[in-house]
C-alpha cells in the first residue's frame, strides 16, 4: 500500500515538473514577434559564417538557470512618458532636424545602400548576433511603393509580357461574364439556388473585370511615357525602368554574391541582406552596447530588427502590433534597432539596461523596453536629442497615444516632484509601446 502511494506521488511529482517545464520553454522560448515561425531558420540563408551565428546562437539560448537569477529593475529612462507619444515624437523630431527621408520600399533601400547612406551588417559577430532580422520576407517580385501602392518593376520585355497578361485576363473575364448573362437569362423565374449561384457568380466575375481595368490604368499611369505630375516619376516611362536596372545591378554583386531576381528564392534571400542594415550612427550605438555586454556575460548581442522601409512595416503590421504605422516609422529611418531580451538572465537584462540608460542620460539615444521581449533603441545621428520645442511640435505627427489593454500594466503616474517641469514629461511606469 505504501509502496502504491509512493509511485502515485512520484508520478504527481513527475507531471507537475513537466508541466512546469513547458510553461517555462513557452515562456522563455516564445517566437520572436515578426514571424510565426523560428527566425533562426529564416535568418540562416544569409549567414556568412555558418560557425560563428551557430556557436553565437548556443550562447544566446544557453541555459541561464541559477545564473544571474536576480530582480529585474527597469530604469525609468527605459519606460515610457506621461505623455505617451513624446518617445514617438521625439524619433519623429530626430528626422525633422537633419531632413530625412525614410525608405520608402527595397528599391529605396537598395539604393541607399549603394550611396553608402546604410550599410550591411553581417549576420554574426564576436559580440552581436542578427537573430529573426527579415523572417517576414517572402520570395514575391520587387515593387515600388507609391501613395500606398505597390508598383511592379519590369524591364521593357517584363511590361510587355504583363501587360498581354493582363489583356488575356480581360477577354476571358467578358467571355466568363457574356456566359454567365446568357445562362441567367435562360432560367425561368424562381429557379432558387441555381440562379442565386449563377448571380453570385456574375458579381464576383465583374469584380474581377473591375480589379483589371484598375491594374491596367496603375500600368499605363506610372509607365506611360507622357505620365503627368501625379505619377511616380517626372520622367514617366523612364523612372521604373531605372529602378529595376539599377536594383538588377545591385543583384548581381552584393555581399559577394549573385542574385537572379526572376528567381523566388533570389528575391527572398536578397531581401533579408537589404534588412540586415542600418545608418553608421546607430551601427555605433549598436557595436558599443555590443561589446560592453560581450565583455561583461562572453555572450554575443542578439539584434531582432534593424532598417524596416515603410513598405515592409505596412506588411509587418498584419502580425506584429508594435509595428507602429505613422509617416515616418522609426525604424524606416535606419536609426533603429531592437534587442531581444528574451534570453537574457535578470543579471544580464539589469546590465544592459543600465548601459542603455546611460546612454539616454547622455542624450545619444530614445529607448524603450517593449513588452514584446524587445530594447528598440534609436540612435541620433549627432549625438544630440532633439530640442524640446521641436518635439513638442512633433506630438501630432506621432499620432495618438497607446492605448492601455492589459490588465496588469498600471495608469499612467502623476509627474514627480523631481520631473523636468512642463518641457520633457516625465517618465512612467508602462512598458507597452507603439513603435
Amino acid at each position: 500500500m505504501k509502496n502504491r502511494k509512493r509511485r502515485h506521488l512520484l508520478l504527481v511529482l513527475f507531471a507537475f515538473t513537466a508541466l512546469a517545464a513547458a510553461a517555462w520553454a513557452f515562456v522563455r522560448f516564445t517566437l520572436n514577434r515578426d514571424t510565426n515561425v523560428d527566425p533562426a531558420t529564416a535568418a540562416a540563408p544569409v549567414i556568412t559564417d555558418p560557425d560563428l551565428w551557430r556557436h553565437g546562437m548556443e550562447k544566446v539560448k544557453a541555459d541561464r538557470f541559477g545564473v544571474g537569477d536576480v530582480a529585474i529593475e527597469i530604469p525609468p529612462e527605459l519606460r515610457h512618458y506621461d505623455e505617451r507619444r513624446w518617445f514617438l515624437a521625439t524619433q519623429v523630431a530626430e528626422v525633422k532636424k537633419h531632413n530625412l527621408q525614410p525608405v520608402q520600399d527595397f528599391i529605396d533601400l537598395a539604393a541607399m545602400i549603394q550611396r553608402g547612406e546604410i550599410v550591411s551588417l553581417p549576420a554574426a559577430t564576436e559580440t552581436y548576433l542578427l537573430y529573426g532580422v527579415g523572417a517576414r520576407v517572402d520570395g514575391s517580385p520587387f515593387t515600388r511603393y507609391v501613395a500606398n501602392e505597390n508598383l511592379d518593376l519590369n524591364d521593357e520585355a517584363g511590361l510587355r509580357a504583363v501587360n498581354a497578361r493582363l489583356e488575356a485576363a480581360h477577354t476571358k473575364l467578358q467571355k466568363d461574364i457574356a456566359n454567365l448573362e446568357s445562362q441567367l437569362s435562360s432560367q425561368k423565374d424562381g429557379a432558387g439556388k441555381k440562379q442565386d449561384e449563377l448571380v453570385n457568380e456574375l458579381t464576383a466575375r465583374q469584380q474581377e473585370l473591375k480589379q483589371n481595368a484598375r491594374d491596367k490604368a496603375t500600368l499605363n499611369n506610372y509607365y506611360a511615357s507622357n505620365a503627368g505630375p501625379s505619377t511616380y516619376s517626372p520622367q514617366g516611362q523612364s523612372g521604373l525602368f531605372r529602378d529595376y536596372d539599377s536594383l538588377q545591378t545591385l543583384a548581381k554583386n552584393f555581399g559577394g554574391r549573385s542574385f537572379n531576381l526572376e528567381d523566388p528564392n533570389d528575391r527572398e534571400t536578397l531581401k533579408v541582406y537589404l534588412l540586415s542594415s542600418l545608418r553608421p550612427p546607430a551601427l555605433k550605438i549598436l557595436e558599443e552596447i555590443a561589446t560592453a555586454y560581450h565583455d561583461k556575460f562572453d555572450r554575443p548581442l542578439p539584434v531582432s530588427s534593424l532598417v524596416r522601409p515603410e513598405q515592409y512595416q505596412r506588411a509587418l503590421r498584419r502580425v506584429n502590433r508594435y509595428a507602429v504605422l505613422i509617416d515616418t516609422p522609426p525604424h524606416s529611418t535606419g536609426l533603429a534597432f531592437d534587442i531581444d531580451y528574451r534570453f537574457m538572465s535578470g543579471a544580464e537584462q539589469n546590465f544592459v539596461m543600465a548601459e542603455l540608460a546611460r546612454l539616454k542620460q547622455a542624450g545619444r539615444i530614445e529607448v524603450l523596453r517593449e513588452r514584446g521581449a524587445n530594447y528598440h533603441v534609436f540612435a541620433f545621428i549627432d549625438g544630440v536629442r532633439p530640442a524640446d520645442n521641436l518635439i513638442t511640435a512633433s506630438l501630432d505627427e506621432a499620432g495618438a497615444p497607446p492605448k492601455q489593454t492589459s490588465a496588469d500594466e498600471p495608469p499612467p503616474q502623476k509627474k514627480s516632484a523631481r520631473a523636468t517641469p512642463k518641457r520633457r514629461p516625465a517618465q512612467k511606469k508602462s512598458l507597452r509601446s507603439r513603435r
